[in-house]
């Protein structure tokens, strides 16, 4: 069944649902005990103003998920228009804010398991005290993440199942407050400054409903349904939020809920008393599903920020290699995993809370930001099927109330987020700007009028541009029959990465001929009309797409061997080529057989086996691995430039798993709105099947060494003759030692 088809089942409720499990989580089980006694009755007003900041970036978020639907949520809108300087601070804030959230979370896992077992205060380990509630965080959070890697993961039913079971355990709570409330318990107000500082607290509880943006090309008319699910489950979390801390409030004692310890849950103490023993139960199973259930969505959220990152060379793409048994990202689990555990070892839940808080209002400020930046840019391919009413007003207070809450968080943690800022600002300069290529709307709209801007304007702009942007795809040609087709692909690649096209034509020279005499005898050897006609089609061919393009005429005494030395010269970022027959002494791979035994790939290869270019029907088989990223980044290309259809393909022995699988796959590499196909049995024979209806298939190199290929065969070169499509090879840029060039 293909996602699209899925997509079609997703209606306005299940997406609400969505929304409604990302934020009813810990928070409301964990923190009002805090938010009373730091703001009295006014706690109640912190949970509205919270709701009111978080449906002003929800309205922005919702345009935004309809004009253009990707992974990666509120960092990919901020590094799509503001540029990847910004989309540095969004990513690093997010995946350090979720890392600061989920140490919260577990710090509330800590607290419920306590309660259930009734643990002692702390526990002695020679001369070192540590406090129970930390100790059962540490081990829960060492446990959520090795289930994250090694790949076991809440599925969609489950968190149904949650959300409907969290919702009607607080609606119980929520009334038997009501019967019991009376006004005079409400406990004195502390005024407005402690609200607002209140109110930065507890945002944490409000994380999450950007998600749903995610999976807008899943959801049935998703113009009109997308933005009520993400509005609508952003208004009715604050509503039981609201109901929750007046029910709290006011049916018990006054000063009975400031009296009670660090090491008793506010919500679990007022259910005993309204509820008795069953009431206590229901809370502390309540609040157990909770916090587990958010710390391990926040983890798995964490590995999708850091794909998106890494896709855009924010962060080193090896942070997202897939592990070969678990097909896990475990890099980017293990260090956000690392996070947790230490945020955990050092802080406190309120801290935890507030650099939460406080680092998501930072990323929402920005998705306002970028809102305006698109609606005053107004690039060709905006379009959305939802608009924020009463623009400006709304993104600009958006902003202002995201932004504004920061000052009455504490001083410390301030700091603490200015420095992360800071440092998320320097690896942008250190790092990133030499190797991201995607340059934001606000800086092409900005330079594209440079005559009409200030000048501070253009310099700033000039300043923070990335320098690694020149994206450059190298395409060797010599059959004028296959130029048209290589440059299709190259320029898909080039345009999908603001990049240019590089066509070379490599006129190879006898070795007892002087390369100075060739240049100045190229008709001796080669036909000049005819190389000059090559170029020109191939600029013309490029140019269609929009793309800058360079031509070269080559000279050299070797032909094969040229392309490679010729590509790194070049600065390639991606070589296409053609695949003929013994096209060099390595079949299967895009380096020759000594390259490969002694040297690495500098550069990310396609290598094309031409049989007509006709992308409308593409197949890519995966089972991850970094070529087969490559193969999605190449399916992405043909889907944006040309309407391709794409079908993913995994063989695996159990299909449940196995759509699983796919699924998690496709929406971590934006391929959401792809077919998906899962079969058994042989790989080989399944490939072939899939690809008879494809018009071509897209294929990741294999990872067997070359002595083993050159003896056993080559998978890939098996599908090549079964299959009558075009294949396309891709092998992604990396070193490698001689032993694992030899035996794989």
């Amino acid at each position: 069944m293909s996602e699209d088809d899925l997509a079609k089942d997703l209606g306005p409720l299940a997406a609400l649902t969505i929304g409604v499990g990302t934020m009813i989580g810990a928070g409301i089980f964990v923190l009002p005990r805090q938010a009373i006694t730091e703001a009295g009755s006014f706690a109640v007003v912190s949970f509205l103003l919270g709701g009111g900041i978080a449906l002003l970036t929800a309205l922005s978020a919702s345009e935004l998920g309809t004009a253009m639907p990707r992974s990666g949520g509120a960092y990919y809108y901020v590094n799509h228009a503001l540029g990847p300087l910004f989309g540095s601070i969004a990513g690093w804030a997010n995946w350090l804010g979720l890392a600061f959230a989920s140490a919260f979370y577990m710090f509330g896992f800590g607290q419920y398991i306590g309660n259930i077992v009734g643990m002692p205060d702390a526990f002695v380990f020679g001369p070192v005290v540590v406090s129970s509630v930390k100790l059962v965080a540490l081990a829960g959070a060492a446990l959520f993440v090795a289930v994250n890697y090694v790949g076991a993961k809440e599925t969609g039913r489950l968190q149904n199942v949650i959300v409907v079971l969290l919702v009607a355990i607080l609606a119980v709570f929520t009334t038997f407050g009501a019967l019991n409330a009376e006004t005079a318990n409400l406990p004195a107000s502390k005024g407005f400054g402690p609200m607002l500082t209140t109110t930065g607290i507890i945002f944490v509880s409000y994380l999450g409903f950007v998600q749903i943006t995610s999976v807008a090309e899943e959801i049935k008319d998703p113009g009109r349904n997308l933005p009520r699910a993400v509005i609508g489950s952003v208004l009715l979390v604050t509503v039981i939020y609201a109901f929750v801390l007046v029910a709290m409030s006011a049916a018990v004692d006054p000063g009975f809920i400031a009296s009670l310890g660090d090491d008793q849950i506010a919500v679990v103490e007022v259910a005993a008393l309204l509820m008795g023993p069953i009431g206590a139960a229901a809370l502390l199973f309540g609040g157990l599903l909770a916090t587990a259930s958010s710390a391990n969505a926040s983890i798995l959220a964490s590995s999708r920020i850091n794909f998106a990152m890494g896709r855009d060379n924010i962060v080193t793409p090896s942070l997202n290699e897939i592990h070969p048994r678990f097909s896990t990202p475990y890099r980017s689990i293990a260090v956000t995993g690392l996070l947790i555990l230490a945020f955990i070892a050092a802080g406190t839940v309120e801290a935890l809370a507030t650099m939460g808080s406080v680092l998501h209002l930072i990323i929402y400020g920005l998705l306002n930001v970028a809102l305006i930046v698109m609606r005053e840019a107004d690039p060709a391919d905006y379009d959305p099927d939802f608009e924020v009413p009463l623009y400006p007003f709304t993104p600009i207070l958006g902003m202002l109330t995201s932004f504004a809450l920061i000052a009455f968080i504490s001083e410390t943690i301030i700091a603490l987020s200015v420095a992360l800022v800071a440092g998320a600002v320097l690896w942008y300069f250190l790092y990133a700007r030499s190797r991201t290529g995607k340059q934001g709307i606000l800086g092409q709209y900005v330079l594209s009028r440079a005559d009409e801007m200030p000048d501070a304007a253009v310099s700033a702009a000039s300043g923070v541009q990335p320098d690694g942007g020149d994206y450059r795809v190298v395409v060797p040609l010599a059959n004028p029959e296959t130029e048209k087709d290589l440059i299709s692909l190259g320029a898909a690649a080039a345009k999908a990465n603001g990049g240019r096209v590089v066509a070379l034509h490599i006129v190879q020279v006898p070795d007892q001929t002087s390369l100075a005499y060739a240049r100045d005898h190229l008709e001796q050897f080669t036909d000049a009309a005819e190389s000059e006609q090559l170029l020109t089609d191939a600029k013309a061919d490029a140019e269609d797409f929009g793309v800058p393009v360079e031509t070269h005429t080559v000279l050299s005494h070797r032909s094969f061997e040229e392309v490679f030395d010729a590509a790194e010269s070049h600065d390639a970022d991606v070589l296409v080529m053609g695949w003929g027959e013994d096209s060099h002494g390595s079949p299967g791979r895009a380096e020759s057989a000594v390259d490969e035994v002694a040297g690495d790939l500098p550069y990310d290869v396609l290598v094309m086996k031409d049989r007509g270019f006709d992308p409308s029907r593409v197949v890519l088989p995966t089972a991850g691995g970094p070529d087969t990223d490559l193969g999605a980044a190449v399916a992405r290309y043909l889907r944006d430039q040309f309407g391709s259809e794409v079908t993913l393909l995994h063989v695996a022995d159990d299909p449940d798993e196995g759509e699983a699988f796919l699924e998690e796959w496709a929406a971590a590499r934006d391929l959401e709105d792809a077919e998906t196909r899962v079969e058994t049995g042989d790989v080989e024979a399944a490939i072939a099947a899939a690809a008879e209806d494809a018009t071509m298939l897209v294929v990741g190199a294999t990872e067997r060494g070359l002595l083993r290929r050159l003896v056993t065969g080559s998978l890939v070169l098996d599908v090549v003759d079964k299959v009558d499509c075009s294949v396309v090879l891709a092998e992604k840029e990396r070193s490698k030692s001689v032993l694992e060039r030899l035996f794989g």
